[in-house]
């Protein structure tokens, strides 16, 4: 990794870790977003767009960055014809590891800023067999069982204290809820259908 993009990386892993209660206009800002990547990208790369994470679960709270999973039919044509156009819209790009903090499998992300340099949204780009579509899974229990919402609530809000300008340690301490709970979730519609 090259020493710019390194450093690229800290910053970002340094931002803060803000939580703020729900806001009912994270759905609108969603469409909003989805509508404008439909309009903007090639329509023979982009299928399925989805509003996914704490913003897409209402009543939860939620670091105010809207989280939106694009199903690409492929990753290599999306760094070809993609990256440049949201670059030239002034967001930033990153090849990043799916899961951890290195190795396959990678994929597209993307973030974009508000006036004021804060986050708005993060834009994660992959194909229809990634295992990040799992994560509608965890969206839809939540959804689905405000008990389990309560429980991720809190543990964020608990967490974002303990972490406050660490993305990274925040992320991993939470990643055993989530593993948990999406594997308790796919079990659960599985069974339903």
């Amino acid at each position: 990794m090259n020493v710019k993009l390194n450093n690229r990386i800290k910053e970002l892993v340094c931002e803060e870790v803000a939580i703020v209660q729900y806001n009912p206009a994270w759905p609108k800002m969603f469409e909003d977003e989805a509508a404008f990547l439909r309009w903007k990208l090639p329509q023979n790369l982009v299928k399925r767009i989805e509003h996914f994470g704490s913003t897409a679960v209402p009543g939860l709270s939620a670091k105010p960055i809207i989280d939106i999973l694009v199903e690409v039919t492929s990753l290599e044509e999306t760094k070809k014809q993609i990256v440049h156009l949201l670059e030239a819209e002034g967001y930033e790009y990153f090849w990043r590891p799916a899961f951890g903090d290195d190795g396959p499998p990678y994929y597209a992300w993307f973030i974009k800023r508000n006036s004021e340099s804060k986050r708005t949204h993060h834009i994660h780009m992959v194909e229809a067999d990634s295992e990040l579509w799992d994560r509608l899974y965890f969206r839809d229990y939540l959804r689905q069982f405000p008990a389990e919402a309560k429980c991720y609530d809190e543990l964020k809000k608990k967490l974002s204290e303990e972490y406050p300008n660490d993305r990274a340690k925040y992320t991993e301490e939470k990643s055993d809820f989530i593993l948990l709970v999406t594997k308790k979730a796919k079990e659960y519609y599985k069974s339903q259908n």
